[in-house]
């Protein structure tokens, strides 16, 4: 069995660190912070698309010159300053981890997603961690998903995407596989036209073994 988590909203809560990165920009090019959660809503289609949307929300240019690699550098110097596990989660990832090859599918670039794992303990849980920044579409393109499935020899009756957004949805409707959706993730804003109605829901990440149920060894 293969299980195939997303990053921020799912197994992180990195909301404070992303918003006080792009606030940071934000400032430095002359416009007013905006509040956490407005911020949090534009995460998850990758660092140039939560740039853009930042940008243009404090009515400032949304595509000036090297805004992207200047956003990330600052990130890049508060990755783990508020970045932590949600409850819960290291024990499902300990549970799990015997019965099933687990993975992390994010659109946040590689090496900083890395970095977030292994600060917080888990990197070691994951046979794969395959970012925005690789060779692979970013989500909700599904190529990243079926090489991971190809890499762990599953087929998709056999594989679970868990996500907290509808990108997340899209990305295991296109591969065919199954989606666990956490709506404790601060991604989830769903309404009934993202969903087909045979999606697991969970709300905290205790939750996990049991629903996803992935057969003891």
């Amino acid at each position: 069995m293969l299980i195939v988590f997303d990053l921020d909203g799912t197994l992180v809560d990195s909301r404070r660190d992303l918003a006080d990165a792009a606030n940071a920009l934000l400032v430095e090019r002359g416009g007013a912070p905006l509040p956490i959660d407005r911020i949090a809503a534009m995460v998850g289609e990758g660092a140039a698309l939560l740039v853009r949307r930042a940008l243009a929300a404090a009515g400032l240019d949304p595509e000036p010159p090297e805004a992207l690699q200047r956003f990330l550098a600052l990130y890049d110097q508060r990755l783990l300053n508020h970045t932590t596990l949600y409850d819960g989660i290291a024990g499902a990832l300990a549970t799990l981890q015997p019965r099933a090859d687990l993975a992390v599918l994010t659109n946040k670039p590689t090496v900083p997603s890395e970095r977030i794992l292994e600060g917080l303990g888990i990197a070691r849980a994951f046979r794969w961690i395959v970012g925005g920044d690789g060779p692979f579409p970013r989500k909700p393109d599904p190529a990243a998903l079926r090489e991971l499935m190809r890499r762990a020899e599953t087929t998709p009756d056999d594989t679970v995407m868990v996500g907290d957004s509808a990108i997340d949805v899209r990305t295991a409707h296109a591969a065919g596989v199954r989606v666990c959706l956490a709506r404790y993730g601060f991604g989830y804003r769903l309404d009934a036209a993202d969903l087909r109605g045979d999606e697991l829901l969970v709300d905290s990440p205790h939750e996990l073994p049991r629903l996803i149920g992935a057969p003891p060894d």
